[in-house]
């Protein structure tokens, strides 16, 4: 008997495929963020940050991240008979990731251990977060920015702070005392106003008497994360709109009157819930004073906004892993994808463009870390959260399709990573506070006063003398200060300009020669093209893409 010819053709034979980019450490594989967290004061956290990069990058957890996306939660109005439940369903991936980020202390760490450099760490570890399941940063980030306005109201605080700080993630539908652990979340938009919450129609009328307590009647059109133990609402009191705290369950032990709607269809964000409700009489507790409601939650929105920038990092630094990783392993006419001077141009371009934003938004994390003891601090933080805001949320859209595009067809599979991060990189730029509201928020900063602007030229100033482009550039930021009229009509170009050069003085004194130079030439002198991949002659692409290598 002869033995049996092997088939010319083995349909289930895979080769020039590359591995999947899994049991990694996202920390220690990304130089660009070792760098910013060691220049912007969180050094002293590398082995916690190593010890997370490392489970983020399991192949347990990425799977965990795919499931939480792909089954999305659920709305559970009434149960069999007929009560209403107001209750939304998760899939236990879900629950998984959220004691993940929970017990990383995501969600409150830098108020419960107060030490320097505590943002920034927290800011590191949660641009790691991004790449696997941003969903979860939703009730994550709101639980953070709640804190400073909770720690206005000494009852309040009593009661909730003990029980934010916890580090066990409780998502029992029960009272607070009985939990072990407790979120927080936002609802300040209503059907006909959006950003205009001036324009809100929801009423709180005041019990009466010595009491903060008051009823709440109306609707909110965007209600993040419903399942949140409480949420902080914009109502309009009798001395104006007001900021109430508004439990899930009330002090006696029955369900606030807060009615779940719907829950939103959105684009992508699947694995998070976010909703629509109705207050049927509802009670909230004034935070702060009658009128002040946006000042009272804008503080809130500050660090929001902070989570923003730092989410869009994430999830642009997560695309470009994917694509360096890809081109590595990927041959194409006899040769790996990354020895072909155009796709290494292109994946060069992409790691710049990831390795600025996040030492930008680290950058705007050590401000929070210094605010309160450093004037200049507090005034860089003022001028530059919503700058950062605007600009890393605005440029990472393209960059993720570029990275989406390195990988060919397989790139636009929704079964691999790349649609995920393409559905999501939209939404930072939209959630509190779309890009004109954003440039016009600066405006606002410059007018209360000169300190931000010049706290944002010291900054530059650091690095002025180490590259003539970089020289340059600030020249030109200080000539569109130089006259400020029509500043509103030019209020994108002002920013864009602001942050671009920002960064190039942030990478000139922590980055690497190359990816500085790289920067200097395309972004500020102007040598570089309209798309991704025009690098110019003499940029040592390739030691750039060696450098954002995921290995």
């Amino acid at each position: 008997m002869t033995a049996q010819a092997k088939p010319a053709f083995d349909p289930y034979e895979v080769f020039n495929q590359p591995p999947a980019l899994e049991d990694h450490n996202l920390f220690t594989t990304d130089h660009a963020l070792m760098a910013a967290a060691q220049a912007n004061g969180a050094g002293w956290a590398e082995a916690q940050l190593t010890a997370y990069g490392a489970r983020l990058g399991t192949a347990e957890t990425i799977e965990q991240g795919r499931l939480a996306h792909k089954f999305p939660p659920q709305l559970k109005l009434f149960d069999r008979f007929g009560h209403r439940r107001d209750e939304v369903e998760f899939h236990p991936a879900w629950h998984n990731i959220m004691r993940l980020i929970i017990g990383e202390g995501l969600h409150a760490a830098p108020w419960a251990d107060p030490k320097p450099g505590a943002h920034v760490a927290r800011a590191a570890a949660y641009i790691m977060h991004a790449q696997i399941e941003p969903g979860s940063q939703c009730p994550t980030t709101m639980t953070y920015g709640s804190v400073p306005a909770l720690k206005r109201d000494a009852a309040l605080a009593e009661t909730w702070l003990p029980k934010i700080y916890s580090r066990q993630y409780d998502p029992a539908n029960t009272p607070v005392e009985r939990k072990s652990g407790a979120l927080i979340g936002m609802g300040m938009t209503e059907k006909q106003g959006g950003s205009d919450v001036r324009a809100n129609t929801t009423i709180a009328e005041p019990v009466g008497g010595a009491s903060r307590e008051y009823i709440i009647t109306g609707h909110k059109w965007f209600f993040s994360c419903p399942q949140n133990d409480a949420h902080l609402v914009l109502a309009q009191a009798p001395g104006g709109l007001s900021c109430f705290f508004v439990p899930r369950w009330l002090p006696d032990g029955t369900k606030n009157a807060v009615q779940i709607q719907r829950l939103k269809d959105k684009v992508g964000n699947k694995s998070n819930a976010s909703s629509e409700v109705e207050f049927h009489g509802a009670h909230g507790w004034l935070l702060g004073e009658e009128g002040r409601g946006v000042p009272t939650i804008i503080e809130m929105g500050t660090y929001t906004r902070l989570d923003c920038a730092l989410g869009s990092a994430g999830l642009l630094r997560g695309a470009v892993a994917q694509a360096v990783h890809h081109v590595f392993h990927r041959r194409a006419f006899q040769r790996h994808l990354v020895d072909q001077p155009l796709m290494t141009n292109v994946v060069a371009d992409l790691a710049v463009e990831s390795e600025a934003a996040t030492m930008l938004a680290l950058r705007l994390a050590r401000a929070f870390d210094r605010a309160d003891a450093d004037p200049q601090e507090a005034a860089f933080r003022r001028l530059c959260t919503p700058a950062v805001k605007y600009w890393v949320c605005k440029r990472a859209p393209n960059a993720v399709v570029e990275a989406m595009e390195v990988h060919g067809g397989n790139g636009y599979v929704d079964e691999g990573p790349l649609g995920m991060l393409y559905k999501e990189i939209p939404l930072n730029s939209i959630w509190e506070g779309s890009g004109n509201v954003m440039c016009l928020d600066v405006l606002r900063a410059l007018q209360k006063g000169s300190d931000g602007l010049e706290a944002y030229f010291a900054e530059l100033a650091l690095a002025r003398g180490s590259d003539t482009r970089l020289d340059a550039a600030i020249k030109s930021v200080e000539a569109e200060f130089a006259d400020l009229t029509e500043a509103e009509h030019r209020a994108r170009r002002i920013v864009e300009k602001m942050m671009a050069t920002l960064q190039g003085a942030l990478l000139v004194r922590h980055s690497t020669p190359a990816v500085a130079d790289a920067f200097c030439a395309s972004r500020l002198g102007g040598d570089w093209g309209h798309a991704f991949g025009t690098l110019p002659k003499g940029v040592d692409v390739r030691a750039i893409a060696e450098r954002a290598r995921p290995v």
